[in-house]
C-alpha cells in the first residue's frame, strides 16, 4: 500500500517537474477549503455523536424495543452504504422536486436548500450517525453487571450513575470514534462533489479532483494533496496515540442484567427510536418511489453485466484484502505484545494511511506513472482492483485487531509456553476468530463495491459497475433509472451484511454453546472427584 502511495506521488511530481505550489498556501482561495473542510469535517462529527449517544442509550435502556436487531443492521447498511445511493435518495427526497421539499419550504418559509452545508452534513450524519450508533450501544454492553448492582445497593442517583459508571465505560472510546468519524468527513469526495453546489463548499478532496480535471494544475493538487495527508494522518496518528482505537471492540458478551427505564422516560426513549428507524428509512423509500413513479419503461436487464462486474470487483478485492489486513496485524500484534506503543502506531498508519490518503490524488498520480509503462486501457481493470483493494485494508485491519488483541492477551502465553506456530496455532487462532472474520468479509464486500473515484480514472465503458453506471445515470438527470441502478446496489449490500452477521451470529452461539458444555463437563467431573474425596 505504501508503494501504491509513493509511485502515486512520484508520478505526480515527476510529471509537474517543480514539486508542490507551496505559494498557494498563502492564497485566501487555500484558507477558505481548509477552513471549510475542516468545519464541515467538525459540524458531521460532533452532530453524528451527538444523535447517536442518546438513541444508543434507548437501544439499552429499553431492551424490549421491537426489531432492534433489525435496526442494528440497518444501522451498519447505511454505514457501507455506497454513497452514489444515499445521494441519489437524498436528491428524490429533499431535492428541487423532492417528495417531500414543499413541505419543508413550507416549514422554513422557502429557506430549505438540499445544495451546500445543509445537504452535505445530511448525508454525513446519516452515514455516520449509525456507525456511532452501534459503537456507542456496544460499549454500553460492556458493562459490567455488578456495577449495575452494585449502584442499586447504593441507590445512587440518575446522574450519580451516569458519572460513576456510564460515562468512564465510554470516555476512552468516544475520542477515538469522534477522530474516526471526523477523517471520514473530511476526506469526503463524492458528496460534497454531488451536494455542495458551488465554490463555497469546497473541500480540500474536491478541490483536488479540479486541479487535476479541469485544470490540470498539478504542483497545486500535489500542496493540497499533502495538506490532507498531514491533517487527516496526524489526526490519525495522534488519536492512535492518545486514544483507544478499538472502534470495532472484541466480543465479550452482552450483559445478563440490565438497568430498565419506565415511565415517562421509556416512552421518550420508544418515540426517539420510532423517529430514527423513520428518518434512516426515507432517502430509501425514496428511491422506490422514484421507480414506480416513472412513467418510462425501465430496462432492468441492462444492470445484468454491472452487477456481474460489480460482484467480482467486490468478491476479489474483499478476499485479498481480508488476507493482507490479516498479514499486517502480525507486527502490529508483536509491538503490542512487546509494549512498543510508538513503534507499533507508526506502523499502523502506514498500514492504514490510505485510509487518510486522497483517493482521487492516487489514482491520478498512479495513472500518470503508468502511462507511459503500461495499456491502461487494456489492463486499467487491473489497477482499479489493486487500488479498490488498498481501500479496503485499514477497515480488516480495525476490525480484526480488536479480537486478535483479545486472543493475544488469554492464549498468547500458553501457545508460546507449548511452542505453537503455523498450522496448530491458526487451528487454535481460527474458532475464536471466526465471527469476527466472517463479518469482516461482509464489510469489505460492501465497501468495495461501492467506490466511483478510483473507476472514474482507470475505468472504461467496456467494465462498467454499478455506482458508475449510476454516477452516468444521475449525471444525465436520468433520476428514475438512477434510482433503478441503486435499488439493486442497495439490495446486493443488504443481502451480503445480512448473510455476513448471520453467520457471525451463529457461529457466536455455537462458541457460547461449547463453553457451556464445558462448563457442564467440568462441573460433574468436580462433582465427580469430590464424590470420591467423601
Amino acid at each position: 500500500m505504501s508503494l501504491i502511495t509513493l509511485l502515486s506521488f512520484y508520478g505526480l511530481i515527476g510529471f509537474s517537474e517543480g514539486g508542490p505550489d507551496w505559494q498557494l498556501l498563502s492564497d485566501s482561495y487555500f484558507h477558505s477549503i481548509l477552513s471549510f473542510s475542516v468545519k464541515q469535517a467538525l459540524l458531521s462529527a460532533v452532530l453524528s455523536l451527538l444523535i447517536a449517544w442518546p438513541i444508543a442509550r434507548a437501544l439499552y435502556y429499553v431492551p424490549s424495543l421491537p426489531f432492534k436487531n433489525s435496526f442494528l443492521s440497518l444501522c451498519m447498511l447505511c454505514f457501507v452504504m455506497p454513497t452514489l445511493v444515499l445521494i441519489t435518495g437524498l436528491v428524490g427526497l429533499l431535492g428541487n422536486n423532492g417528495f417531500i421539499t414543499s413541505l419543508l419550504d413550507q416549514l422554513l418559509f422557502g429557506s430549505w436548500n438540499l445544495y451546500g452545508l445543509n445537504g452535505i452534513l445530511l448525508a454525513h450524519v446519516y452515514l455516520n450517525m449509525p456507525f456511532a450508533i452501534r459503537i456507542i450501544y456496544q460499549q454500553l454492553n460492556h458493562i459490567p453487571d455488578t456495577s449495575w448492582q452494585l449502584a442499586a445497593q447504593l441507590k445512587m442517583s440518575p446522574w450519580q450513575k451516569f458519572k460513576i459508571i456510564e460515562w468512564p465505560s465510554l470516555s476512552a472510546h468516544m475520542l477515538s470514534l469522534f477522530g474516526f468519524v471526523f477523517v471520514l468527513c473530511f476526506n469526503s469526495f463524492a458528496i460534497v462533489l454531488a451536494l455542495g453546489g458551488g465554490p463555497q463548499a469546497t473541500t480540500l478532496e474536491v478541490a483536488i479532483y479540479q486541479s487535476l480535471k479541469y485544470d490540470f494544475n498539478i504542483p497545486e493538487a500535489l500542496t493540497l494533496a499533502w495538506t490532507q495527508l498531514i491533517v487527516a494522518g496526524g489526526l490519525y496518528l495522534l488519536l492512535n496515540r492518545l486514544g483507544k482505537t478499538n472502534w470495532l471492540s472484541a466480543d465479550t458478551g452482552a450483559s445478563q442484567w440490565l438497568p430498565k427505564a419506565a415511565g415517562l422516560k421509556k416512552q421518550l426513549w420508544r418515540v426517539l427510536y420510532a423517529i430514527c428507524w423513520l428518518c434512516l428509512l426515507m432517502p430509501l423509500l425514496a428511491l422506490l418511489l422514484s421507480v414506480l413513479q416513472s412513467e418510462q419503461s425501465l430496462q432492468w436487464q441492462q444492470l445484468l453485466q454491472p452487477t456481474l462486474i460489480t460482484l467480482g470487483l467486490g468478491l476479489f478485492s474483499a478476499t485479498v484484502g481480508l488476507a493482507l489486513g490479516w498479514l499486517l496485524l502480525r507486527p502490529i500484534r508483536k509491538l503490542h505484545l512487546q509494549g512498543s506503543k510508538s513503534r507499533k502506531a507508526m506502523v499502523e498508519w502506514l498500514a492504514s494511511h490510505s485510509l487518510v490518503a486522497p483517493a482521487i490524488v492516487v489514482s491520478v498520480g498512479l495513472f500518470i506513472f503508468l502511462l507511459p509503462r503500461f495499456d491502461i486501457d487494456r489492463w486499467g481493470m487491473i489497477v482499479v482492483v489493486i487500488l479498490n483493494t488498498s481501500v479496503v485494508i485499514p477497515f480488516a485491519i480495525q476490525k480484526l485487531k480488536p479480537r486478535l488483541f483479545q486472543f493475544d492477551a488469554q492464549y498468547h502465553s500458553l501457545a508460546r509456553s507449548l511452542k505453537l506456530s503455523g498450522w496448530p496455532l491458526w487451528k487454535i487462532q481460527w474458532p475464536f476468530v471466526r465471527p469476527v472474520f466472517l463479518s469482516t468479509f461482509g464489510l469489505l464486500f460492501v465497501l468495495a463495491i461501492g467506490d466511483v473515484a478510483i473507476f472514474s480514472i482507470f475505468g472504461n465503458q467496456q467494465w462498467q459497475t454499478l455506482p458508475w453506471l449510476i454516477y452516468s445515470y444521475a449525471g444525465s438527470y436520468r433520476i428514475a433509472e438512477a434510482s433503478m441502478a441503486s435499488l439493486v446496489l442497495l439490495a446486493i449490500c443488504s443481502l451480503i451484511l445480512w448473510s455476513s452477521e448471520k453467520f457471525q451470529t451463529e457461529a457466536a452461539k455455537g462458541q457460547a454453546s461449547e463453553r457451556n458444555s464445558k462448563k457442564e463437563h467440568e462441573q460433574v467431573k468436580t462433582k465427580e472427584r469430590n464424590h470420591v474425596a467423601d
